[in-house]
């Protein structure tokens, strides 16, 4: 029986596609894409996901209370019966509900070296602090922002001449390599949690 993912995106999904690719090579083995969800009308990433074949759902936020939107989305994904959720550009903070009804089963990539620069312009904190390493996280998701459990990282050389724009791009191919190897550690279920420490087993 397969895997089934859920993927949430809130823009042009790069990292969905990333996921996709990997699902339909074998990458990610034994698995399908079961429900990409958008909380935007218009999303590029859910046009991605049509042209694929996959299923959809647009949900729309605007105007709704965290929790409240958390609810219609959690319904969603347990009508499609998603085994691990991944948030690929999803710009929400989720809720604590949200959380609890998959523990340890959603999980996040954020451009920068966890616990550095967390939030939005990851690449523009990590160059204006003169940082001589930037790179990219793929965490387990709580209610905090960007402070789960780290499944995987890796490291991108910043350069001297480098602008947001560069070093996105460079850390964004990371970003497509390490997010597919830790949807497959988990989903082959070879890891253990011990305290915020993620631990191949």
């Amino acid at each position: 029986m397969k895997s089934r993912i859920g993927i949430l995106l809130s823009g042009r999904g790069s990292n969905f596609v990333a996921l996709a690719d990997s699902v339909d090579s074998a990458r990610i083995p034994n698995s399908e894409i079961a429900l990409v969800l958008s909380n935007r009308e218009g999303a590029p990433g859910i046009d991605r996901a049509k042209e694929r074949g996959l299923p959809t759902r647009v949900i729309s936020s605007k105007g709704l209370e965290r929790e409240t939107y958390d609810r219609q989305v959690v319904a969603a994904l347990q009508e499609s019966k998603v085994d691990l959720i991944c948030l690929a550009g999803y710009m929400r903070l989720l809720s604590p509900y949200f959380v609890a009804a998959f523990p340890n089963r959603i999980l996040n990539i954020h451009p920068s070296l966890l616990p550095s620069f967390p939030g939005l312009e990851s690449q523009r904190q990590a160059l204006e602090y003169g940082v001589k390493f930037a790179g990219c996280t793929v965490h387990f998701v709580d209610e905090n922002l960007d402070a789960g459990p780290i499944v995987l990282q890796a490291i991108v050389e910043v350069k001297d001449d480098d602008t947001d724009a560069t070093l996105s791009e460079r850390i964004l191919k990371e970003e497509h390599r390490i997010y597919s190897e830790a949807v497959k550690m988990i989903l082959k279920g070879n890891f253990k949690i011990s305290g915020r420490r993620v631990v191949q087993s």
